[in-house]
């Protein structure tokens, strides 16, 4: 039961998540930086801004998967009472009260 509530983020996300500020920072130095030209220095900070960015969408995307699908979410609880319905269903192929009624002729 402890296990449920453990976290299971994988590393890559938590990696992307810790560079995407240094990305950041770093296109956000060469955009106001004057050591550059201007057309190079815009075209890098673009560059280094986009790959900030999409080092942050792992992380984007699994929070909100986990806001939607998560144990506490609406979807979640559905998902968590159909699996326990689910574990109290027999295969239809192996019944023994109903083979011991029909041995009985019962049934």
């Amino acid at each position: 039961m402890a296990d449920e509530y453990s976290d299971t983020t994988p590393a890559w996300i938590e990696t992307s998540a810790l560079t995407a500020p240094a990305l950041l920072g770093a296109a956000a130095g060469l955009l106001l930086g004057d050591l550059m030209h201007r057309g190079a220095r815009r075209g890098v900070g673009i560059g280094l801004g986009a790959l900030g960015i999409a080092a942050l969408l792992p992380f984007v995307v699994g929070g909100v998967t986990g806001l939607v699908t998560g144990p506490r979410s609406k979807l979640g609880v559905r998902r968590k009472i159909q699996r326990i319905r689910d574990a109290g269903i027999v295969s239809p192929d192996y019944n023994d009260v109903e083979e011991a009624l029909r041995e009985q002729g019962l049934l």
